[in-house]
C-alpha cells in the first residue's frame, strides 16, 4: 500500500428521493441533502465517502462543502499515500477543518476506505481497531406526533423491545404532557428516557419551570436552550437533576475543555458528519472516556447505509462510553425479522440449487412484507408529522408542509381554532389510508416466521 496514489477524487450533491412519507412536501425537500466523494486510485479501486451539511448545525452548505473540496482536492491527491499522510494533512489544517468538518468528513471516509480497501483489510483492522461483534442497542426516538400516532409508535417500539427512549417536545405544555402520560401508559417494563428540547428556550431558568411540570424523572436533557451556554446547561442539570446531551454544541475535540468539570453531568451526542470524520470522531471518543464524559452516537436526517456504519466504528470505539446509540431503525428491525426466519429453509433452497440471489429473491424477500410493510408505516408517520425540519429547510409560506402549516393558524394572543381544527383532521387522513392499506402484513409484525404448523 506504500505506493498507492489517489488518481484524482470527485464531489456530487447525493439526491436520493425521500419514500412515500415526503411527498407532501415541495420539490426541493423531496430528497436528500448530502454530498458524495469518491477517491479513486490508479488501479481503479474507489473509496466512498458521505456526509451530511446543516447551516443549523455546523452552518456548513452543499455549496460550502464543493468549495472546500474545489480548494484542496489537487494537494489532496498529490499528497496522500496511506495513513501517516492523512493524518498529518489533518493536523496541517485543523483550523479550517474546524469550520468545514462535514465537507471534510465525506473527503475523509472515502479516502479512508480507498486505503482499506488497497490494504486487503476492514475498517477496524486498518485503524487498528478491535473488530465490530456483540450487540449495539439502538435508541428508539419519539417523534413530536399527535396522541394516536405518538401511542401507536411507543406500543410498537416496546413489543420489540426497546427500553431506551428519546423522547421530542413541543414546548407546549399540554400537548407534551399527554406524550408523558402515554408514554407512561405504554411502559409495562422500566425505560430510560431523555428528553430533546431542539433550543426551545432561551434561560435555564424557562426550561427548568417547563421539564419540573412535566413532572417525570428524564435521565438527560438534550439542547434545551441556545448553543454553547454552558454554564446555564450546567445550572439546568443541578436544578434537575439529571445529565445534559449536547449536539450543536459540541462540535470539536476541543471544546472538551469546556466542559470537563462535573463530567458525569454532560453527554456528547456524537455523529461522525457534524464532527469532521472517522479519526476526528475517534479521538473524541478517547478524550471523551479519558474525561469520564459518556457518549450519544447519533446520525443525521437523510444518511445512507455509509454513515451509519461509519458509526458503528465509533459506537464499538467507544463501547464502555456508550450510553446510547441512535439511527438506523430500519436496519435493525430488518435484522431482527431476517434472524427470525429458520435457516432451513435457505438450506433447502440451496440443495435444489438455488443461488444467492434466488434464495433473497423467491424466499426472504416475500417473507419479509411484514417487517416492510411496519417499517413503511413508521417512516411515513414520523416523516408526516415532522414540524422541526419543514420550518427549517423551507423558506416559503407557500411550500410549507401541512403540518407546519397549520402552526400558522396559532397566533401569539388568538388562534384560528375551527381552521385548526379542521386541518389537524385533514392531516390524518394518509395516515389513516396507508394504515388500512398495510393493515394486514402490520399486524403480522416481525413476529412472521415463515414455518405453517
Amino acid at each position: 500500500m506504500a505506493g498507492l496514489r489517489i488518481e484524482r477524487l470527485q464531489i456530487v450533491p447525493l439526491h436520493i428521493p425521500f419514500k412515500v412519507a415526503f411527498r407532501h412536501a415541495s420539490a426541493e425537500r423531496a430528497e436528500t441533502s448530502s454530498v458524495w466523494v469518491e477517491a479513486v486510485s490508479e488501479d481503479g479501486t474507489i473509496g466512498y465517502g458521505e456526509s451530511c451539511p446543516r447551516p443549523y448545525v455546523t452552518g456548513e452548505t452543499i455549496g460550502t462543502a464543493r468549495a472546500f473540496f474545489a480548494r484542496h482536492e489537487a494537494a489532496l491527491c498529490a499528497d496522500i499515500s496511506g495513513l501517516p499522510a492523512l493524518r498529518a494533512w489533518m493536523a496541517d489544517h485543523q483550523t479550517e477543518l474546524d469550520r468545514n468538518p462535514a465537507a471534510w468528513c465525506a473527503i475523509e471516509l472515502a479516502i479512508l476506505d480507498l486505503l482499506a480497501k488497497a490494504s486487503g483489510q476492514s475498517m477496524e483492522t486498518f485503524l487498528s481497531l478491535p473488530p465490530l461483534e456483540g450487540r449495539f442497542q439502538y435508541t428508539a426516538v419519539l417523534g413530536d406526533a399527535g396522541p394516536d400516532a405518538f401511542q401507536a409508535v411507543a406500543e410498537q417500539y416496546r413489543r420489540q423491545g426497546f427500553t431506551d427512549f428519546k423522547v421530542k417536545l413541543s414546548g407546549q405544555i399540554e400537548r407534551d404532557r399527554e406524550k408523558i402520560a402515554l408514554l407512561r401508559r405504554c411502559a409495562d417494563q422500566p425505560i430510560r428516557v431523555r428528553a430533546d428540547a431542539n433550543n426551545l428556550w432561551d434561560s435555564a431558568d424557562e426550561a427548568v419551570a417547563f421539564l419540573r411540570s412535566l413532572d417525570y424523572p428524564f435521565f438527560a436533557v438534550e439542547e434545551p436552550i441556545r448553543p454553547n451556554q454552558y454554564a446555564e446547561l450546567m445550572r439546568l442539570a443541578e436544578n434537575l437533576n439529571c445529565g445534559v446531551v449536547l449536539d450543536e454544541s459540541f462540535l470539536r475535540l476541543g471544546q472538551l475543555d469546556l466542559i470537563r468539570g462535573m463530567p458525569a453531568r454532560w453527554l456528547i451526542n456524537l455523529r461522525v458528519s457534524k464532527m469532521g470524520g472517522l479519526l476526528r470522531s475517534l479521538d473524541i471518543v478517547d478524550a471523551a472516556r479519558a474525561s469520564g464524559i459518556g457518549l450519544i452516537v447519533g446520525a443525521q436526517v437523510g444518511e445512507t447505509s455509509l454513515l451509519t456504519r461509519a458509526a458503528l466504528t465509533v459506537a464499538s470505539a467507544a463501547r464502555e462510553a456508550l450510553v446510547a446509540q441512535e439511527g438506523a431503525f430500519g436496519t435493525f428491525l430488518l435484522r431482527q425479522f431476517f434472524l427470525s426466519i429458520p435457516r432451513e429453509l435457505a438450506d433447502a433452497a440451496r440443495v435444489d440449487g438455488a443461488n444467492p440471489w434466488q434464495i433473497y429473491r423467491s424466499i426472504y424477500l416475500p417473507l419479509a412484507k411484514p417487517a416492510l410493510a411496519t417499517l413503511a408505516i413508521f417512516t411515513f408517520m414520523w416523516s408526516w408529522n415532522d414540524f422541526i425540519n419543514p420550518i427549517i429547510y423551507l423558506r416559503d409560506v407557500n411550500s410549507f408542509t401541512l403540518t407546519a402549516g397549520l402552526s400558522l393558524f396559532q397566533g401569539q394572543y388568538v388562534g384560528k381554532w375551527p381552521l385548526l381544527m379542521a386541518g389537524a383532521l385533514v392531516s390524518v387522513i394518509p395516515m389513516i389510508i396507508l394504515f388500512i392499506v398495510a393493515q394486514r402484513q402490520f399486524v403480522r409484525g416481525i413476529a412472521m416466521t415463515g414455518i405453517k404448523g
